[in-house]
Protein backbone atom coordinates (compact mmCIF):
# COMPACT_ATOMS: atom_id res chain seq x y z
CA UNK A 1 0.00 0.00 0.00
CA UNK A 2 1.41 3.39 -1.02
CA UNK A 3 1.69 6.39 1.29
CA UNK A 4 -1.10 8.10 -0.64
CA UNK A 5 -3.37 5.09 -0.06
CA UNK A 6 -2.58 5.11 3.65
CA UNK A 7 -3.45 8.81 3.86
CA UNK A 8 -6.66 8.24 1.93
CA UNK A 9 -7.88 5.34 4.09
CA UNK A 10 -6.82 7.07 7.30
CA UNK A 11 -8.72 10.20 6.32
CA UNK A 12 -11.73 8.09 5.32
CA UNK A 13 -11.81 6.44 8.75
CA UNK A 14 -11.50 9.80 10.52
CA UNK A 15 -14.27 11.28 8.36
CA UNK A 16 -16.64 8.40 9.05
CA UNK A 17 -16.04 8.63 12.80
CA UNK A 18 -16.48 12.40 12.86
CA UNK A 19 -19.67 12.28 10.77
CA UNK A 20 -21.10 9.63 13.11
CA UNK A 21 -20.28 11.78 16.13
CA UNK A 22 -21.81 14.86 14.51
CA UNK A 23 -25.03 13.09 13.51
CA UNK A 24 -25.44 11.87 17.07
CA UNK A 25 -24.89 15.39 18.38
CA UNK A 26 -27.24 17.03 15.86
CA UNK A 27 -30.18 14.64 16.14
CA UNK A 28 -29.96 13.24 19.67
CA UNK A 29 -28.19 15.81 21.85
CA UNK A 30 -29.01 19.32 20.69
CA UNK A 31 -32.44 20.68 21.67
CA UNK A 32 -35.05 21.97 19.25
CA UNK A 33 -34.86 25.64 18.27
CA UNK A 34 -37.44 27.92 19.91
CA UNK A 35 -39.15 29.14 16.72
CA UNK A 36 -38.39 26.43 14.14
CA UNK A 37 -38.44 23.32 16.27
CA UNK A 38 -36.59 20.29 14.86
CA UNK A 39 -36.48 21.74 11.33
CA UNK A 40 -33.58 24.03 12.20
CA UNK A 41 -31.25 20.98 12.10
CA UNK A 42 -31.13 21.43 8.32
CA UNK A 43 -28.84 24.34 9.20
CA UNK A 44 -26.01 21.93 10.07
CA UNK A 45 -25.93 20.64 6.51
CA UNK A 46 -27.12 23.69 4.58
CA UNK A 47 -24.53 26.17 5.86
CA UNK A 48 -21.41 23.94 5.70
CA UNK A 49 -22.31 22.74 2.19
CA UNK A 50 -22.81 26.34 1.06
CA UNK A 51 -19.46 27.37 2.51
CA UNK A 52 -17.63 24.45 0.92
CA UNK A 53 -19.36 24.79 -2.43
CA UNK A 54 -18.65 28.50 -2.82
CA UNK A 55 -15.13 28.33 -1.38
CA UNK A 56 -14.26 25.38 -3.60
CA UNK A 57 -15.24 27.28 -6.72
CA UNK A 58 -12.97 30.12 -5.63
CA UNK A 59 -10.07 27.70 -5.03
CA UNK A 60 -10.66 26.13 -8.44
CA UNK A 61 -10.09 29.55 -9.99
CA UNK A 62 -6.58 29.63 -8.51
CA UNK A 63 -5.66 26.38 -10.24
CA UNK A 64 -7.32 27.52 -13.48
CA UNK A 65 -5.14 30.64 -13.44
CA UNK A 66 -2.08 28.49 -12.75
CA UNK A 67 -2.93 26.53 -15.89
CA UNK A 68 -3.25 29.71 -17.94
CA UNK A 69 0.19 30.87 -16.78
CA UNK A 70 2.02 27.54 -17.00
CA UNK A 71 0.03 25.54 -19.61
CA UNK A 72 0.46 22.53 -17.31
CA UNK A 73 -2.60 20.30 -17.65
CA UNK A 74 -2.08 19.05 -14.11
CA UNK A 75 -3.46 22.36 -12.78
CA UNK A 76 -6.44 22.14 -15.11
CA UNK A 77 -7.19 18.64 -13.83
CA UNK A 78 -7.08 19.83 -10.22
CA UNK A 79 -9.37 22.75 -11.05
CA UNK A 80 -11.83 20.40 -12.75
CA UNK A 81 -11.83 17.97 -9.83
CA UNK A 82 -12.38 20.70 -7.25
CA UNK A 83 -15.18 22.23 -9.31
CA UNK A 84 -16.97 18.89 -9.67
CA UNK A 85 -16.81 18.25 -5.92
CA UNK A 86 -17.88 21.84 -5.23
CA UNK A 87 -20.91 21.29 -7.41
CA UNK A 88 -21.90 18.34 -5.21
CA UNK A 89 -21.98 20.69 -2.23
CA UNK A 90 -23.67 23.48 -4.23
CA UNK A 91 -26.41 21.01 -5.13
CA UNK A 92 -26.66 19.99 -1.48
CA UNK A 93 -27.09 23.54 -0.25
CA UNK A 94 -29.67 24.29 -2.96
CA UNK A 95 -31.74 21.22 -2.01
CA UNK A 96 -31.49 21.78 1.75
CA UNK A 97 -32.25 25.47 1.23
CA UNK A 98 -35.48 24.77 -0.62
CA UNK A 99 -36.55 22.24 2.03
CA UNK A 100 -35.81 24.69 4.81
CA UNK A 101 -37.57 27.48 2.93
CA UNK A 102 -40.69 25.37 2.50
CA UNK A 103 -40.83 24.71 6.25
CA UNK A 104 -39.91 28.24 7.40
CA UNK A 105 -41.49 30.44 4.70
CA UNK A 106 -44.25 28.21 3.38
CA UNK A 107 -42.84 28.31 -0.18
CA UNK A 108 -40.23 26.24 -1.98
CA UNK A 109 -38.58 29.20 -3.70
CA UNK A 110 -38.35 32.98 -3.54
CA UNK A 111 -36.71 35.09 -6.23
CA UNK A 112 -34.66 37.21 -3.87
CA UNK A 113 -31.00 38.17 -4.27
CA UNK A 114 -29.51 35.29 -2.30
CA UNK A 115 -31.54 32.50 -3.86
CA UNK A 116 -31.35 33.87 -7.39
CA UNK A 117 -27.58 34.42 -7.27
CA UNK A 118 -27.16 30.91 -5.81
CA UNK A 119 -29.14 29.48 -8.73
CA UNK A 120 -26.96 31.41 -11.18
CA UNK A 121 -23.87 29.98 -9.47
CA UNK A 122 -25.23 26.45 -9.83
CA UNK A 123 -26.00 27.04 -13.52
CA UNK A 124 -22.48 28.36 -14.14
CA UNK A 125 -21.05 25.26 -12.44
CA UNK A 126 -23.29 23.00 -14.50
CA UNK A 127 -22.20 24.87 -17.63
CA UNK A 128 -18.55 24.33 -16.66
CA UNK A 129 -19.08 20.57 -16.37
CA UNK A 130 -21.01 20.35 -19.66
CA UNK A 131 -18.32 22.39 -21.41
CA UNK A 132 -15.65 19.92 -20.35
CA UNK A 133 -17.72 17.03 -21.71
CA UNK A 134 -18.43 18.81 -25.00
CA UNK A 135 -14.84 19.71 -26.00
CA UNK A 136 -12.33 16.97 -26.75
CA UNK A 137 -9.30 19.12 -27.59
CA UNK A 138 -7.44 19.48 -24.26
CA UNK A 139 -6.00 22.98 -24.70
CA UNK A 140 -9.26 24.57 -25.84
CA UNK A 141 -11.17 22.75 -23.11
CA UNK A 142 -8.79 23.91 -20.38
CA UNK A 143 -8.74 27.54 -21.60
CA UNK A 144 -12.52 27.88 -21.85
CA UNK A 145 -12.98 26.10 -18.52
CA UNK A 146 -10.71 28.68 -16.90
CA UNK A 147 -12.90 31.46 -18.29
CA UNK A 148 -15.99 29.77 -16.84
CA UNK A 149 -14.17 29.44 -13.53
CA UNK A 150 -13.68 33.21 -13.39
CA UNK A 151 -17.42 33.81 -13.78
CA UNK A 152 -18.19 31.21 -11.14
CA UNK A 153 -15.80 32.75 -8.62
CA UNK A 154 -17.19 36.25 -9.10
CA UNK A 155 -20.73 34.99 -8.66
CA UNK A 156 -19.70 32.95 -5.63
CA UNK A 157 -18.63 36.15 -3.90
CA UNK A 158 -21.93 37.80 -4.86
CA UNK A 159 -23.85 34.92 -3.27
CA UNK A 160 -21.80 35.23 -0.08
CA UNK A 161 -22.35 38.98 0.28
CA UNK A 162 -25.91 39.20 -1.07
CA UNK A 163 -27.61 39.10 2.33
CA UNK A 164 -25.46 42.05 3.40
CA UNK A 165 -25.92 44.07 0.22
CA UNK A 166 -29.66 43.53 -0.30
CA UNK A 167 -32.83 43.08 1.71
CA UNK A 168 -33.68 39.43 1.18
CA UNK A 169 -36.12 36.87 2.47
CA UNK A 170 -33.11 34.76 3.37
CA UNK A 171 -32.10 35.24 7.03
CA UNK A 172 -29.26 37.58 7.93
CA UNK A 173 -25.94 36.09 9.17
CA UNK A 174 -26.32 33.96 12.28
CA UNK A 175 -22.68 32.91 12.80
CA UNK A 176 -20.49 34.92 15.14
CA UNK A 177 -17.75 34.97 12.48
CA UNK A 178 -19.95 37.36 10.45
CA UNK A 179 -21.05 40.79 11.61
CA UNK A 180 -24.45 40.77 13.30
CA UNK A 181 -24.56 37.01 13.76
CA UNK A 182 -24.71 34.96 16.90
CA UNK A 183 -26.00 31.56 18.08
CA UNK A 184 -25.95 29.62 21.30
CA UNK A 185 -22.31 28.44 21.72
CA UNK A 186 -23.13 24.72 21.72
CA UNK A 187 -25.24 25.04 18.60
CA UNK A 188 -22.67 27.04 16.68
CA UNK A 189 -19.76 24.78 17.65
CA UNK A 190 -21.57 21.77 16.21
CA UNK A 191 -21.84 23.55 12.86
CA UNK A 192 -18.05 23.96 12.72
CA UNK A 193 -17.51 20.30 13.62
CA UNK A 194 -19.80 19.27 10.78
CA UNK A 195 -18.03 21.72 8.48
CA UNK A 196 -14.78 19.91 9.30
CA UNK A 197 -16.36 16.52 8.60
CA UNK A 198 -17.76 17.65 5.24
CA UNK A 199 -14.42 19.28 4.40
CA UNK A 200 -12.69 15.95 4.97
CA UNK A 201 -15.30 14.29 2.77
CA UNK A 202 -14.63 16.89 0.06
CA UNK A 203 -10.88 16.17 0.23
CA UNK A 204 -11.57 12.44 -0.16
CA UNK A 205 -13.76 13.06 -3.20
CA UNK A 206 -11.13 15.34 -4.76
CA UNK A 207 -8.43 12.70 -4.21
CA UNK A 208 -10.60 10.13 -5.99
CA UNK A 209 -11.28 12.57 -8.81
CA UNK A 210 -7.56 13.29 -9.22
CA UNK A 211 -6.88 9.61 -9.75
CA UNK A 212 -9.54 9.54 -12.46
CA UNK A 213 -8.14 12.68 -14.11
CA UNK A 214 -4.63 11.20 -14.15
CA UNK A 215 -5.92 8.08 -15.87
CA UNK A 216 -7.93 10.20 -18.33
CA UNK A 217 -4.85 12.25 -19.29
CA UNK A 218 -2.86 9.07 -19.86
CA UNK A 219 -5.59 7.62 -22.07
CA UNK A 220 -5.83 10.87 -24.07
CA UNK A 221 -2.06 10.92 -24.54
CA UNK A 222 -2.11 7.33 -25.82
CA UNK A 223 -4.99 8.17 -28.16
CA UNK A 224 -3.13 11.16 -29.63
CA UNK A 225 0.00 9.01 -30.01
CA UNK A 226 -1.99 6.32 -31.82
CA UNK A 227 -3.52 8.87 -34.18
CA UNK A 228 -0.08 10.26 -34.99
CA UNK A 229 1.20 6.85 -36.11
Amino acid sequence: MTTRDKIFYGLAAFTAALLTRNLYQIFLVLPDELNQGAAYRIFYFHVPSAMLGMTGIGIALVFSLLYLFTKDFRWDSIAAGITEVSMVFCTMFMITGTLWGRISWGVWWAWDARLTSALVLWLIGAGYLMLRRAIDEPTTRARLSAVMSVFGSVNSYIVWKSIEWYRTQHPQPVLSMRSGGGMAPGMEATMYWNLLALLCLAVLLIMLRMRQETMTREVEALRRYAHAL
